[in-house]
């Protein structure tokens, strides 16, 4: 039945007021079950059995191995459809066919037409936008979907779909309250995304989640490979226009000794080696991706399909940059690219979400910076004088400013230009400042 229809603005808010949005109000919309991501499955058709899809869950990496593998994808000539989340500006980069965000119209047509189940099922706001990806991926009729899980992988609503490759990046200790409090815990919920018989591409070699990948591939009959045996990056460079170039070696089938990426950051490198093991793996399974379009979709992911705040440099004189990392793992990572960078002084705009462990990250972050606390202006925020309090507990001082812009406002003016400063902590601490 069709409902009113609506417009533009009328649906994005029906979107994030009626529906309960995890990144907004955190475990009062997590669903413990698939039962609605079910009934919306079978209310639109079974929309993915329509298209080949590749499945990817892990704690750090998911989604730049998400965009790279579509670049490459679309590179090969495929329509792609990307699914990822969350989105940082605009709530149409969760779901992009060949490296385009949807039309506004689709949005509206879709909540429009369907208000009445959306209304009658209450689901989630990452039940409804899974389902709204894979009905918009089987009407655009793409060739291949990339789906990034959202938090989990076992319960996770993208976990209706039966890919040609499952790929788990890593595992870190993040969204503990709902995983598990172990590497092994939350290991066991990522590997719920195996299916019987389809072959499984582990990011990195882990001892404790290894025990578990490895026994889970056994009992489900899937081919396992781990992307870190099969390929390594020995080393990377930067060319003359600022373009990481990957120096290569590995066992895998595929042959290429050097690759350039317009993704910065040196994590990139865990990320690269296992878009070269999916691929790998998609090539033996006589799916043509010749090596040109490996590099071209590499060369050009950003560009491609969007990508954003990934050691993203925002400004010049003083270097401002910002990453998206909120886990104590992707703290870690960005930390050794900040000690790679050159800079007189560090000055670290930080925000947080209130239902995360703090000391997690603060222990990681360094005593000699100036630090900005802040607050995002979602309900799951950390209080900035909270957030300032528990850092003074790990000998890091700083001001409380009101709002991330401002916060990145007194950063600039207190910085010199020899100077770097970061925004980061949380990702709608990023967002707020792209915006």
């Amino acid at each position: 039945m069709n409902g009113k229809a609506l417009n533009y603005q009328e649906a994005i808010t029906f979107l994030f007021e009626r529906l309960p949005m995890y990144q907004r109000v955190g475990k009062a919309a997590y669903k413990s079950n698939l039962d609605n991501t079910h009934a919306l499955d079978e209310y639109f058709g079974h929309p993915h059995r329509n298209f080949k899809s590749i499945h990817i869950a892990g704690t750090n990496g998911k989604g730049s191995v998400a965009h790279m593998l579509s670049a490459i994808l679309q590179s090969t000539g495929y329509k792609t459809g990307l699914y990822t989340s969350p989105h940082l500006l605009d709530f149409r980069e969760r779901i992009r066919i060949d490296g385009k965000m949807i039309p506004e119209e689709s949005i509206t047509e879709f909540v429009s037409r369907h208000r009445e189940i959306l209304e009658k099922q209450c689901p989630s706001f990452f039940e409804m936008t899974v389902a709204m990806a894979f009905e918009s991926f089987a009407r655009e009729q793409v060739d291949f979907a990339v789906v990034e899980t959202g938090m989990g992988g076992r319960l996770d609503s993208t976990n209706i779909i039966y890919p040609l490759v499952c790929v788990i990046t890593n595992i870190g200790l993040d969204h503990n309250q709902f995983l598990g409090d172990t590497i092994y815990k939350i290991a066991v919920e990522k590997a719920g995304i195996m299916k019987n018989g389809i072959p499984v591409v582990i990011g990195e070699t882990q001892e404790e989640s290894e025990r578990v990948f490895s026994r889970k591939a056994r009992e489900m009959g899937c081919p396992i490979t781990y992307a870190d045996q099969a390929f390594q990056v020995e080393y990377s460079t930067q060319s003359l226009q600022g373009r990481q170039i990957f120096h290569i070696s590995g066992d895998g089938g595929l042959k290429i000794e050097t690759l350039e990426t317009d993704l910065p950051g040196l994590y990139q490198q865990k990320n690269v080696v296992t878009v070269l093991a999916v691929v790998d793996l998609l090539s033996r399974t006589g799916i043509n991706i010749p090596e040109k379009a490996i590099r071209t979709g590499l060369s050009n992911t950003r560009k491609m399909t969007g990508l954003r705040g990934r050691w993203e440099i925002i400004g010049n004189n003083p270097l401002t940059i910002c990453d998206t990392g909120h886990n104590r793992e992707g703290i870690v990572e960005v930390m050794k690219q900040i000690r790679h960078t050159p800079w007189k002084e560090l000055h670290i705009v930080l925000g947080m979400v209130d239902d995360k462990d703090p000391s997690k990250i603060l222990e990681q972050l360094p005593a000699q910076a100036h630090y900005y606390f802040t607050q995002s202006a979602i309900p799951r925020s950390m209080n900035r004088e909270k957030l300032a309090a528990e850092a003074m507990k790990f000998g890091l001082y700083g001001q409380v400013c009101p709002t991330p812009l401002k916060a990145l406002e007194i950063a600039r003016s207190k910085a010199n230009q020899e100077d770097l400063i970061f925004i980061g902590g949380s990702t709608f601490v990023v967002a707020e400042v792209l915006e």
